[in-house]
């Protein structure tokens, strides 16, 4: 398969660094500061054009988000999108961020779609599960429990 890739001038082209890699870095095409708590969207100069069915995966980089306060926020590119591809970076830290032209700011993924016909029905289908979500199965809190029942054990010198 082939994606058509258009750069503006001074943009650099996806790439993936390694054999293995599944995602191609994308690199800002522009210079810019992010101010402590400020949401930017960093221009890369990259143009796609899709096959229908397609969509491409905006993802951090996760050297980026473990090395500095900043989040790379998730996106996707769908197939009829032909406009520049934007990363939306936000500062959580507590100094600027210098975003560097030519400097690798996300990846991408290309990925095939389905694009189910979705119906209105009265009533879905029973689970075990049901609605429970958001920690439902409660692993996290069980062990915290524990944990607490342990320390409250030791300061009583049970």
């Amino acid at each position: 398969m082939r994606i058509k890739i258009k750069l503006a001038d001074g943009a650099t082209m996806p790439k993936r660094m390694t054999d293995g890699a599944v995602g191609y870095d994308l690199y800002s095409s522009e210079t810019c500061l992010i101010k402590s708590g400020e949401t930017r969207v960093v221009a890369t100069g990259v143009s796609v054009e899709l096959p229908d069915g397609y969509e491409m995966q905006i993802r951090p980089r996760s050297g980026l988000s473990a090395k500095y306060d900043i989040l790379q926020i998730l996106g996707t590119i769908d197939s009829d999108y032909r406009g520049d591809i934007g990363i939306i970076i936000k500062n959580i830290g507590e100094v600027g961020f210098a975003v560097g032209a030519g400097e690798r700011i996300a990846q991408a993924v290309f990925n095939r779609v389905e694009l189910p016909l979705l119906v209105e029905v009265d009533e879905i289908g029973e689970t075990k599960r049901g609605s429970g979500g958001f920690g439902h199965t409660g692993i996290v809190a069980e062990q915290a429990r524990e944990l607490e029942k342990l320390v409250n054990k030791v300061m009583r010198n049970d």
